[in-house]
């Protein structure tokens, strides 16, 4: 009898020792699909941030703040920012009562006004316009003087038309 329940007791740990075995195993077996699984994700991760920096970069190309040669012509001014400058001067026309004076378009809607600019380099820059309603694009040639002034001077300009 004492020698029955001494092999009971053994198949018992036994049977134990082999569940905890399967089980640990079919445990480490999910863990490392888990790990990869994220190391693939990381790897996408890293894949979409590197496939964003060079879009940004791309969209940056055309940018004052990136066009060292272009810079070079504003050292003497000692301006922090002048692109921002710059954009700031072409929104102080938006001030005025009545259409932008550098849009050649009558506002449709309500008075055509520059939104959004983007200061290519030294010489050139892009601007959104628009009256709230119907809107286009303006390729503006600026010249920044010694003195802080900005002469504008509008090279094209498109009206976007609308289909109905």
């Amino acid at each position: 009898m004492k020698n029955k329940i001494f092999l009971y007791l053994f198949v018992f740990a036994a049977l134990i020792a082999l569940y905890q075995f399967v089980s640990t195993n079919n445990l480490q077996k999910d863990m490392n699909g888990d790990i990869e699984r994220l190391e693939n994700e990381n790897q996408s991760l890293k894949d979409s941030i590197q496939n964003a920096q060079l879009k940004i970069l791309d969209m940056q190309y055309f940018s004052l703040e990136n066009n060292d040669d272009a810079l070079a012509y504003y050292d003497h001014l000692e301006l922090q920012n002048p692109a921002r400058y710059i954009a700031d001067k072409l929104l102080e026309t938006n001030e005025r009562s009545g259409d932008n004076p550098l849009i050649p378009y009558e506002g449709m809607n309500s008075d055509f006004k520059i939104n959004k600019i983007k200061v290519l380099n030294h010489k050139w820059l892009l601007a959104d316009f628009s009256d709230g309603k119907f809107w286009g694009d303006l390729i503006i040639q600026y010249e920044l003087k010694d003195n802080l002034s900005v002469d504008f001077t509008l090279l094209d300009h498109l009206l976007y038309t609308r289909s109905n």
